[in-house]
């Protein structure tokens, strides 16, 4: 019986408004693709990214334009070849990791992630006035791992608010691209002085050179700046650790490769993700097994998640269970 392929569009309403140095969203719109093959389904979940120019109705193009060579039969080796590393790739991918574990009975967590064990996750504090910021972290404090969203051109303050208010939490600062070479020196002394733990992306990339040139008392994390394993080799001197998403490398089986080579390249690994459901972050979770980081909170920003889904205990995302995905 041949394969059906199916594209559907998903919105799930934030809890709250999720703000970064780029704007302000209150949903999640994600794009699902469920191949079914003699009864078995799989599925995948992406986020188009308006960053790198990607729309709903482009990606839901691009996973359709393929149909018939997916309904044919068309392998996730093949996939990597055909079409290009971003979010429309990365649902099919997933959708034919979670097809082949269905058909074969075998668990994807036992071919990449044997032993996989619940995670400590990074828990999101959107941008907003320093005061609003320490008050959100202050009732987020107990966690082990706070993700604190900055991007502006003085994030001192909210830097140290956030720092006083949760005084025992290890914390990230996502700077989404918004420092500049006259802010940013004086930003990483400022974090360090709070004893950040990283620093992802704070300038806007192919605008990183400066990175290479001075000093970093705080690690310095790329994500806008790397999307697939041939980025990293670029990367070496400018940046201590690298995000990997699956909607930027097209899926978990070119995520596998990425993980590998940076790791071989001496990058500390921070997994994350797009703001999204649990179908989205369950194959992102066995990937993040071993990693210097997970920042996989998406499914704990929105108001309803999928059912069934991830099992998150306080900031412990378990893997997941075959009835989601894999």
């Amino acid at each position: 019986m041949p394969r059906h392929l199916k594209v559907t569009t998903e919105i799930f309403p934030i809890a709250g408004v999720f703000t970064i140095s780029r704007g302000a969203k209150t949903e999640a719109r994600v794009v699902t693709c469920t191949i079914e093959e003699n009864g078995f389904v799989g599925r995948g979940e992406c986020v188009p990214y308006a960053r790198y120019g990607e729309t709903i109705e482009g990606v839901t193009d691009a996973i359709l334009a393929l149909s018939e060579r997916i309904e044919g039969g068309l392998e996730r080796a093949s996939l990597q070849q055909v079409m290009p590393p971003g979010a429309a790739r990365n649902a099919v991918d997933c959708a034919l990791w979670d097809l082949e574990a269905k058909t074969s009975g075998r668990r994807v967590a036992a071919l990449i992630a044997p032993g996989a064990v619940p995670l400590v996750t990074a828990y999101t504090i959107s941008l907003a006035a320093p005061e609003v910021m320490a008050e959100h972290a202050a009732k987020n404090a107990h966690r082990p791992l706070l993700k604190v969203k900055v991007g502006t051109p003085d994030d001192s303050a909210h830097i140290r608010a956030v720092r006083a208010a949760a005084p025992n939490a290890a914390i990230i600062l996502d700077a989404n691209e918004g420092w500049s070479d006259e802010t940013i020196e004086r930003h990483l002394a400022v974090a360090a002085e709070a004893g950040i733990a990283l620093i992802e992306q704070p300038l806007p990339a192919g605008q990183d050179a400066i990175l290479a040139n001075i000093h970093r008392p705080v690690p310095v994390c790329a994500d806008e700046s790397v999307h697939a394993t041939s980025d990293l080799k670029n990367l070496r001197d400018r940046y201590d650790a690298v995000n990997i998403k699956l909607d930027k490398t097209g899926g978990l089986t070119e995520a596998l490769a990425m993980k590998q080579e940076a790791e071989r390249f001496g990058f500390s690994v921070m997994v994350g993700c797009m703001l999204a459901s649990s179908l989205a972050m369950a194959p992102a979770v066995l990937l993040a097994q071993g990693a210097a980081f997970a920042d996989l909170d998406g499914p704990l920003l929105l108001k309803t998640d999928r059912d069934p889904a991830l099992r998150y205990d306080g900031s412990l995302v378990f893997p997941p269970e075959p009835a989601l995905w894999g």
